[in-house]
């Protein structure tokens, strides 16, 4: 059918911003999925992430390290997974920058493991 493309989650571009790449690559109604490049990029000192839908997420390359409100460390490595649910306060610790982490987030409300 005239009009498909595929894209690849993995090519990345020749030049990687200074900030991390956020892609939006599917989205519906509730639903948003995303491609985010990191590359040593972490959540500020004293800052908590908390999302208003739930997020499932898989890194596809590079390494990094989530903690939580409760104290616990997560080290992800590529082929993890991890659903944190809305509202939950986190944070990336660290991100490796050789090789980039790629991750694929898909953010909807209902979620579950």
């Amino acid at each position: 059918m005239a009009g498909r493309s595929a894209g690849n989650i993995l090519r990345l571009p020749d030049t990687l911003p200074p900030d991390e790449l956020v892609e939006a690559l599917a989205r519906g109604e509730g639903v948003l999925v995303e491609r985010i490049v990191s590359t040593g990029q972490a959540t500020a000192p004293g800052e908590w992430l908390t999302g208003e839908l739930d997020e499932w997420v898989v890194l596809l390359s590079g390494e990094a390290e989530l903690s939580y409100d409760d104290g616990s460390l997560l080290r992800l490595e590529p082929g993890d997974y991890v659903l944190v649910p809305a509202g939950e306060r986190h944070r990336v610790e660290s991100t490796s920058a050789d090789p980039p982490c790629v991750w694929l987030a898909v953010h909807a409300a209902g979620l579950r493991s």
